[in-house]
C-alpha cells in the first residue's frame, strides 16, 4: 500500500476547474491537473484493501492499488506499465469515465475514495510527456487478416490489441476522421480530439490501416470484407436514437444531440460550414435552447449551448429527481443512484425532472415552445399529474434521450447476424462471436449504449476471441 496511515491524515482532494466565466469562452479542456508531490500525497491514501472493490467497480479491472502504490513511490514508468496491462487508452478513460471505481472504493463509504481516476489520467499523460508510450511491433506476423468495423473506443481496443498479436487489421470507419462518438459525440472540453490522433498514430506504427469515408454496407460490402478478411469484428456502436413521438416533433426547431455536438466538434476541427452542416447550421446561439434528457449526452448540450451563446438553457428529465446522498448501506459498492451535477451545469443551466412532453408548439413552421406536464409514479408505471402542465420558451429543442441500439441499414442487414430481443448484435461475453461464426462483436453494438471503459474491456476480449479462434491458442490478456 502507499502509506499506511494515508487515508488517516490526509482528506480527498480531487482536480480543480477554470473558472466557467473563462472557460465559456473556448472549447478546450479545462480540468487544472495535480502537481506532482499532490498526486503522490493522493495516491498515499489508498488502503491496499483485502478485498479491492474497486477491481470489480472497473470495467477494465485495472489494477488500482498496484498503480497508486507505484505512483506514491515515484515510480511513474512501471506505474504506466501496470496501467496499459489492462486499459489501452486510459487518457480517454482518465477524462470522460464516470469512474466506477471510486463509486466502489471503500473510502466512499465516508464519502472520502481515492482519486483514482485522476491518477490514472496523470499517469499516462506523464506516460506521454517523457516519450514512454511508443509503438508496439508485433516480432512476426500470423498472416490472417482481420477487419474492424467502427473506430470508437471497442474497435480501437479490438484492433491494436489484434495487431500487437501479429495480425493484419483494417479499421473501416464510415466518418472522416477515426474516433467513433468520442470524436464526434463528445465535446472537445472534454476530450480534445488530438488524444486520439496520437494513438492513431501509434497504431499505424504497429500495423493497423485505417480506411475512413469507408461505410461498410454503403460503400463496402459485408460479403466483401467476409471474402477478404479471415475474421470481421463488428464494434460499431449503439448509434439509432431514440426519438420523440409528440405533436410538433417535426418542426424545424427539433433536433437531435448528436447532429448538434457533431456539428460544433466539427467546426472546432476546421471543418467549412457546409461539411459540418448537412442538413442546415444548427446552433444555440441567441436562442432559447430546451435538453430533452438528463444524461450524459444532455449535459453536452448544455455546456455547448452556452459556449454557443444560448439566450438560456434548459434542461428536462422524464424520471424523478434523484436524491442529493446516497443510502451507503444500500448501495455501496454498486454504482448509486444520485443527484449527478455535471461542469456544464454549473456553467448555468435551468434543471427540471419528473417532465412529461405533450407538445411542440411553433409558428410558420418554427418551434416558438414545448408543452409539458409533471409526472408521477402511480400503480406501478408513470402517469400525468393533473391541472400540473405548463409551457416551456424554447426556440431551439434538443433531444438527447439515448440510443436504442445499433442502426439495421446497411451494415447489419447485410451481415445477417441474429440480433438479440433488444435489437443489439447477439453475441455472448465468453467469446463474442455471432451467429455467424466469421463475425464477432463487441462494445455499443453488442451490449447497447454503454461507457467508453465497457466498450474498451469488450474490444479487448473481442480481440482474445478472435485470436485464439485464428490461432488455436492466444496469449493476449482477458
Amino acid at each position: 500500500m502507499g502509506k499506511e496511515t494515508g487515508f488517516l491524515e490526509l482528506d480527498r482532494q480531487d482536480r480543480t476547474y477554470a473558472d466557467p466565466k473563462e472557460r465559456l469562452t473556448h472549447y478546450k479542456e479545462f480540468v487544472v491537473p495535480h502537481t506532482e508531490p499532490a498526486l503522490k500525497a493522493q495516491a498515499s491514501r489508498c488502503m491496499n484493501c483485502g478485498i479491492p472493490y474497486c477491481h470489480n467497480g472497473c470495467p477494465v479491472n485495472n489494477i488500482i492499488p498496484d498503480w497508486n502504490h507505484l505512483v506514491y513511490e515515484g515510480d511513474w514508468q512501471n506505474a504506466l506499465e501496470v496501467l496499459h496491462s489492462t486499459n489501452n487508452f486510459p487518457e480517454f478513460t482518465g477524462r470522460i469515465c464516470p469512474a466506477p471505481c471510486e463509486a466502489s472504493c471503500t473510502l466512499n463509504i465516508q464519502d472520502q475514495p481515492v482519486t483514482i481516476k485522476s491518477i490514472e489520467c496523470a499517469i499516462v499523460d506523464k506516460g506521454w510527456e517523457e516519450g514512454w508510450i511508443v509503438p508496439q511491433v508485433p516480432a512476426k506476423r500470423t498472416g490472417k487478416t482481420v477487419a474492424v468495423v467502427g473506430s470508437g473506443p471497442a474497435g480501437l481496443a479490438a484492433a491494436q490489441q489484434l495487431a500487437r498479436a501479429g495480425h493484419s487489421v483494417t479499421v473501416f470507419e464510415k466518418n472522416d476522421r477515426v474516433g467513433g462518438l468520442m470524436r464526434y459525440g463528445i465535446p472537445d472540453f472534454k476530450l480534445e480530439k488530438h488524444l486520439i490522433n496520437r494513438r492513431m498514430v501509434q497504431m499505424e506504427a504497429e500495423g493497423v490501416q485505417f480506411r475512413t469515408s469507408t461505410e461498410v454496407g454503403v460503400t463496402v460490402s459485408m460479403a466483401s470484407l467476409k471474402e477478404n478478411f479471415d475474421a470481421v469484428v463488428l464494434s460499431g456502436g449503439a448509434e439509432d436514437p431514440r426519438t420523440l413521438d409528440i405533436p410538433g416533433y417535426e418542426l424545424s426547431g427539433v433536433r437531435l444531440a448528436m447532429e448538434f455536438l457533431t456539428q460544433q466538434n466539427k467546426r472546432n476541427a476546421g471543418d467549412d460550414e457546409i461539411r459540418a452542416a448537412p442538413r442546415g447550421s444548427l446552433t444555440a446561439t441567441g436562442k432559447h435552447v430546451v435538453v430533452i434528457g438528463g444524461g450524459d449526452t444532455g449535459s453536452d448540450c448544455v455546456g455547448t449551448s452556452n459556449r454557443q451563446g444560448a439566450a438560456s438553457v434548459t434542461q428536462i428529465e422524464i424520471m424523478p429527481k434523484p436524491p442529493e446522498k446516497e443510502d451507503k448501506a444500500l448501495s455501496w459498492p454498486n454504482w448509486p443512484m444520485k443527484l449527478r451535477t455535471s461542469t456544464s451545469h454549473d456553467e448555468g443551466c435551468e434543471r427540471d425532472w419528473a417532465v412529461l412532453t405533450k407538445r411542440v408548439i411553433g409558428e410558420n413552421g418554427i418551434v416558438t415552445g414545448l408543452e409539458c406536464v409533471r409526472a408521477e409514479w402511480a400503480g406501478g408505471k408513470l402517469q400525468e399529474v393533473a391541472g400540473s402542465e405548463f409551457t416551456l420558451k424554447a426556440d431551439l429543442i434538443l433531444l438527447a434521450m439515448g440510443f436504442v441500439g445499433p442502426r439495421k441499414p446497411g451494415l447489419l442487414d447485410q451481415a445477417g447476424v441474429d440480433l438479440d430481443a433488444r435489437g443489439n448484435v447477439a453475441a455472448n461475453v465468453q467469446d463474442y462471436r455471432t451467429s455467424d461464426p466469421q463475425v464477432w462483436a463487441c462494445g455499443d453494438m453488442r451490449r447497447g449504449q454503454s461507457l467508453v471503459v465497457w466498450a474498451i474491456r469488450e474490444g479487448r476480449q473481442a480481440a482474445r476471441a478472435v485470436d485464439e479462434a485464428l490461432m488455436g491458442s492466444t496469449e493476449l490478456p482477458r
